[in-house]
């Protein structure tokens, strides 16, 4: 029973909101907090910020979990960044479903910060967050360091500056997400990266589409990132989807998790021009040798079959549109 146990951990926040199934799924973005959190305090990787949006969970995470966490956040990063490289900064990135993410202020000690940098996801995430982001001079000061001219716009739902904007909205309602990022001085001419970690997954396959078919028409060159589910018809899927439905979280949109076939064709179907995907295992076995050595031992892990049948369940997708002379087209894994 140790599968049924641990895969819900490994999930991560949405934005949504029918509320009772929009509350289960607000309870994932708590847990996917907290589980990097804890892979952060074993080393996996360096985010001195992250402690100051989640507390340390008493609970000890399984191995499993932490390089799962590792290898997500490792394999996000990396796209990111070659798409920063590609543009020389000279971009935008919407991270859609963010959560407590820690990217901006992680990019900005790296100098690799993008012109804006906007956050999306429920209003009642995007308080909690705001309100760290208010007591914390630790996380408000790369805000305001970078702001110049007019005073910060901050509200219950909202913060913008020059540099970074956090947005309380629901992904579904297309017309009011795309006024409310205009509101902060979204600009389409520029290239644009978009992210989603673990929420396309939680909407319904039309409303997924609507979502990708918006960034497509949107921006003249973009590129989409998405990290969620896969390989979902399986046993081993059946486990995690029967957990999750236990604590009130739906896979609206599981159906498209089949393959990752049929999460290229979902890009390729709603407006981008090219498609590619990788599961967990796959970027896993890829990772740089002494970066694995290094991880693995931090912790023993006793059951390399759970890892793997976990990290075949998850993929790393990106699709990108224009941007031919930028050499988008070539970003890989």
């Amino acid at each position: 029973m140790a599968t049924s146990l641990r895969t819900p951990s490994f999930t991560s926040c949405s934005a949504s909101s029918t509320d009772t199934d929009d509350e289960g799924v607000r309870g994932t973005c708590e847990d996917a907090s907290m589980c990097k959190r804890f892979a952060v305090s074993l080393g996996y990787w360096h985010d001195p910020y992250i402690q100051h949006f989640v507390r340390l969970s008493k609970e000890r995470k399984a191995p499993e979990i932490n390089r799962g966490y590792f290898a997500r956040v490792h394999g996000v990063s990396q796209l990111i960044k070659a798409f920063l490289r590609k543009t020389e900064c000279h971009c935008q990135i919407l991270n859609l479903g963010a959560g407590m993410d820690t990217t901006f202020w992680r990019l900005k000690d790296e100098d690799l910060l993008p012109q804006k940098y906007f956050e999306v996801d429920f209003p009642m995430i995007v308080t909690r967050k705001l309100h760290s982001i208010k007591v914390k001079p630790f996380l408000s000061q790369p805000i305001t360091e970078l702001h110049s001219g007019d005073p910060l716009q901050i509200d219950g739902h909202l913060l913008d500056s020059k540099r970074y904007a956090i947005i309380g909205a629901d992904l579904r309602d297309i017309p009011e997400l795309e006024e409310k990022l205009k509101k902060c001085n979204m600009n389409p001419q520029l290239p644009t990266l978009l992210i989603t970690e673990c929420v396309l997954v939680y909407m319904s396959p039309e409303q997924s589409a609507n979502l990708l078919k918006w960034a497509a028409s949107s921006f003249e060159t973009a590129m989409f990132i998405n990290y969620e589910q896969v390989n979902m018809d399986d046993r081993f899927g059946q486990i995690m989807i029967e957990n999750l439905r236990r604590r009130q979280c739906d896979l609206a949109g599981v159906e498209t998790c089949k393959s990752l076939e049929s999460q290229k064709e979902r890009l390729l179907s709603n407006g981008w021009e090219t498609a590619s995907a990788v599961d967990m295992m796959e970027l896993y076995s890829k990772l740089p040798q002494a970066e694995v050595s290094r991880i693995e031992s931090l912790e023993f892990l006793d059951e390399m079959e759970l890892l793997e049948q976990l990290m075949q369940h998850y993929c790393l997708c990106w699709a990108t549109k224009g941007g031919h002379e930028l050499g988008l087209k070539e970003i890989t894994y």
